[in-house]
């Protein structure tokens, strides 16, 4: 969900542009999820509210907390949560937040890569966990892949590098899945970590120009403006639909890897 920078602006309209297929990620990783009646569930990095609504309608009885560092976000969040008294919206910074009381379960889905170093935020998440608490989390890998690739070559060139020059995040945002276990098993939790490639079919004008406006382009648009930010995504969509041709009946596939790790902490006997 949204980085928890407060110099990006977030559109929430835009970032629910490929709802569900955004969703199935989380959907995927709250599968893994196996408490039955927790009291205490927090979506640190809520966004707009889909994931604590699927939360809320799975356990009813829980108290749900959602933070986030996007008023845009949070407003959304709470239209779609309308209805649901036991549902707390924070507006707070990932890495100023904590709980009040032991956390049953934690879900931190497409967060994490917005914070640089964010292995030591993630050993103090799983230290908010109580008796056989469960912690799950989800990012995007596709930092290699043409859509990020070309975006941070286009922002290195020579008419934009002034402006936006080593300002877009690179492979390191993020770990392998086997490093996030290794993070998790550290801070005392059993871990199953995992990779996934989805292969999403987008269809319509500049789709995959589309998806990473309402994620990727955030920081570019947070310094551009205006004729600027249209110039950049003129060009930006081009070199998209070279890597990204359309098939015969218009449709494109856009490949898109995620990593997981859902963890537990072991009840004390």
């Amino acid at each position: 969900m949204p980085p928890q920078d407060h110099a990006l602006n977030w559109d929430a309209p835009t970032y629910d542009g490929y709802a569900d297929e955004r969703a199935r990620p989380f959907y995927d990783l709250l599968a893994r999820v196996g408490a039955s009646r927790p009291f205490v569930v927090v979506d640190l990095g809520c966004g707009t509210g889909s994931g604590l609504l699927t939360m809320a309608n799975r356990w009813p009885d829980a108290r749900l907390i959602g933070v986030d560092s996007s008023v845009d976000m949070l407003a959304a969040a709470a239209a779609a949560l309308r209805g649901f008294p036991d549902v707390t919206l924070i507006h707070a910074d990932a890495r100023d937040w904590s709980p009040d009381t032991a956390v049953d379960i934690l879900v931190s889905n497409a967060l994490l890569q917005w914070i640089p170093d964010h292995a030591e935020l993630l050993r103090t998440m799983a230290s908010w966990l109580g008796p056989a608490g469960w912690l799950a989390m989800q990012v995007p890998g596709n930092f290699d892949a043409p859509s990020h690739v070309l975006l941070r070559q286009l922002a290195d060139s020579q008419q934009w590098t002034a402006h936006l020059g080593g300002s877009l995040r690179g492979a390191d945002s993020v770990l392998d899945a086997a490093g996030y276990l290794r993070i998790l098993r550290q801070a005392g939790l059993t871990v199953e970590a995992w990779e996934t490639t989805y292969l999403h079919v987008l269809t319509g004008p500049d789709p995959v120009l589309r998806w990473t406006s309402g994620t990727a382009l955030r920081p570019v648009f947070a310094v551009l403006v205006d004729r600027d930010a249209q110039e950049f995504s003129g060009q930006y969509a081009e070199l998209l639909n070279s890597a990204y041709p359309a098939d015969e009946t218009g449709r494109v596939l856009f490949p898109f890897r995620r990593i997981f790790a859902v963890a537990r902490r072991e009840e004390s006997v």
